[in-house]
């Protein structure tokens, strides 16, 4: 058995990923697994416990019962509780016993994705007791799982794969929350236009549209007339989008041309992730 054509390049992704952290957290002394990220909340443990955590239930794992502390005050939402459980659950677990447990997940998903069968329409679990296509969790785990080897390398001083397969996969899931971030969130007028310029490992020039009703849109094709054009790098629009970072704290990595009010609300608002 084979996995379907169309689900093979996030299998691919995700684990390129999930064996760059491996390999990123194996030599760490245990003292370097409490170290913070740029993930609110999160430490190095954190991290590869949720990849742990949401890799298990892709394997169809049961969820722990666990009940969260009450302090954690970058839990704001029941999505974030969700997803906290599973890294709570393991923060009293030693670093030989999450890397333990990470080489066994990677090996039973390795033999999970071989024997893959169902379509990519396949119905599955999703956070909250909500349900998604098979596909769609795919394409989240390959993006998911490349931003968070993107903050373990941030924290360990260890950049690198910024142009791999998953680097692909999170420039277009990012891309497709661009026409939400520029129409509803900055509020950008109708029948207008804002260009994005992205330079590095991974480049493209994007423009969002907004239509005469307020409805955004994106396209690779360039405007003669942008109210807002936004310079930067790939990795500082990942860290912005992904909520990493503010633009303040990184103005000087970004070139903005246009209509400044704009730009900054579209700044303001940029990040895409929950």
């Amino acid at each position: 058995m084979t996995v379907h054509p169309s689900l093979q390049p996030y299998t691919d992704a995700a684990t390129h990923s999930i064996e760059a952290i491996a390999e990123l957290v194996k030599p760490l002394a245990e003292g370097e697994w409490n170290r913070r990220t740029p993930c609110p909340g999160w430490s190095v443990r954190d991290i590869v416990s949720h990849v742990i955590g949401m890799e298990c239930e892709m394997l169809g794992d049961p969820r722990p019962i666990h009940t969260l502390p009450r302090d954690l005050y970058h839990v704001q939402s029941d999505f974030a509780r969700y997803m906290e459980m599973q890294v709570d659950v393991r923060r009293h677990h030693t670093s030989p016993e999450i890397t333990a447990e990470l080489e066994y997940v990677l090996i039973r998903r390795a033999r999970q994705i071989r024997n893959e069968s169902r379509s990519p329409e396949t119905k599955v679990r999703a956070p909250l007791g909500a349900e998604q296509t098979l596909e769609t969790a795919l394409n989240l785990r390959a993006f998911d799982v490349w931003v968070h080897e993107q903050d373990l390398r941030a924290t360990l001083g260890q950049p690198g794969n910024l142009d791999s397969p998953g680097a692909l996969i999170t420039r277009d899931m990012l891309l497709a929350g661009l026409p939400k971030v520029v129409a509803k969130k900055a509020g950008a007028p109708a029948n207008s236009a804002v260009v994005f310029d992205v330079h590095g490992p991974v480049e493209f020039l994007r423009t969002v549209r907004v239509d005469a009703e307020g409805r955004g849109s994106v396209d690779g094709a360039p405007s003669l007339g942008p109210a807002v054009t936004l310079s930067l790098d790939w990795e500082t629009y990942v860290r912005l989008a992904c909520g990493r970072v503010r633009h303040t704290a990184v103005a000087d990595r970004i070139k903005v041309e246009g209509d400044q009010e704009l730009a900054t609300a579209i700044l303001d608002n940029f990040a895409v992730t929950p």
